[in-house]
């Protein structure tokens, strides 16, 4: 039975192959746009984690600094909730990371000794709000030189806009894209019960002769249904496709570009998981929209007739 249905489904979309392939097109540009907003709204949220994470406040210690007092004060930041990672940067690791930055010239390295590099210790915060008052409380430290902020833009007054930027872009991108994508959503879920009604209405002589020869509404409702998750499921797996190519091709360059900044998984393997839970997902919207569209498509047209 389930056989003769889907062979059904199949020959009444080969014989509107035009109606078929704008509900496919449809169905997929949709969710190629959801894909495509599923990993943007991925990459911003990774950026954001990146920098509320990554060494924020740098504290730069006096050349008289002891072991014991650095050591106090590095275990008073670990048992601070606001602090998440604590490092000390010794005058010898100083250098090395400033040979590393002069790699290019190194006639730089040649000319400076550990001795002109302070110690320090790098300071990652669990949120960047607390930047601020971390800073102040560093600065009142009596082993502490100076005291930096790595994501500063233009002053420590600055500091509290920093990762309110951040925030609010990533807010208008999952805002924005979630409500475009639920037009697009909108958009096929009406296509479908237009191009479902239509078909219902050409067949309308079908389906009366099938209804005489003792046919059960199940088994004339069944092949349209069918038709429609085929739709839905060819839409979702084609505009997933076409995102996940172009994504992959673009991937390198994007990592190359943004070097440190984790914008997509390194991991091929965990970015197609990640590809994977989108695809799942995608696939239950799909198929809720096409048995909903089809069922509401041959309530209009039973109304009517």
């Amino acid at each position: 039975m389930a056989n003769t249905q889907l062979k059904t489904a199949w020959t009444h979309i080969r014989r509107s192959p035009f109606q078929a392939m704008a509900a496919l097109f449809v169905l997929s540009i949709t969710f190629f746009v959801i894909t495509f907003l599923s990993i943007i709204t991925y990459s911003s949220g990774q950026v954001l984690r990146y920098f509320e994470t990554r060494p924020q406040v740098i504290a730069f210690l006096k050349d008289d600094t002891t072991a014991e007092s650095i050591s106090t004060l590095q275990n008073k930041l670990k048992a601070d909730e606001r602090v998440d990672e604590v490092d000390f940067i010794s005058k010898e690791e100083a250098l090395e990371i400033y040979k590393k930055a002069t790699a290019d010239n190194p006639l730089l390295s040649e000319l400076v000794s550990p001795s002109i590099f302070p110690a320090s210790l790098e300071v990652s915060l669990t949120d960047l709000s607390y930047a601020q008052d971390v800073i102040k409380e560093l600065k009142s430290d009596e082993i502490v030189e100076q005291v930096g902020f790595t994501a500063s833009l233009g002053g420590e007054d600055t500091l509290g806009d920093v990762v309110s930027r951040l925030r609010t872009i990533t807010w208008y991108l999952r805002i924005g894209g979630g409500t475009f994508a639920l037009l697009l959503a909108s958009t096929s879920f009406l296509v479908l019960i237009i191009i479902i009604s239509m078909r219902l209405t050409t067949r309308r002589g079908e389906i009366e002769i099938l209804k005489l020869i003792g046919a059960t509404p199940a088994f004339i409702r069944n092949p349209i249904i069918l038709e429609a998750l085929i739709y839905a499921s060819c839409g979702v797996v084609v505009g997933w496709l076409i995102t996940l190519i172009i994504v992959l091709y673009a991937t390198p360059s994007l990592i190359l570009y943004f070097g440190d900044i984790p914008i997509l998984p390194r991991d091929a393997v965990q970015l197609l998981s990640i590809f994977g839970i989108i695809l799942l997902g995608e696939l239950l919207v799909g198929l809720f929209l096409a048995l909903t569209g089809s069922i509401l498509a041959v309530s209009r047209v039973r109304r009517k007739g």
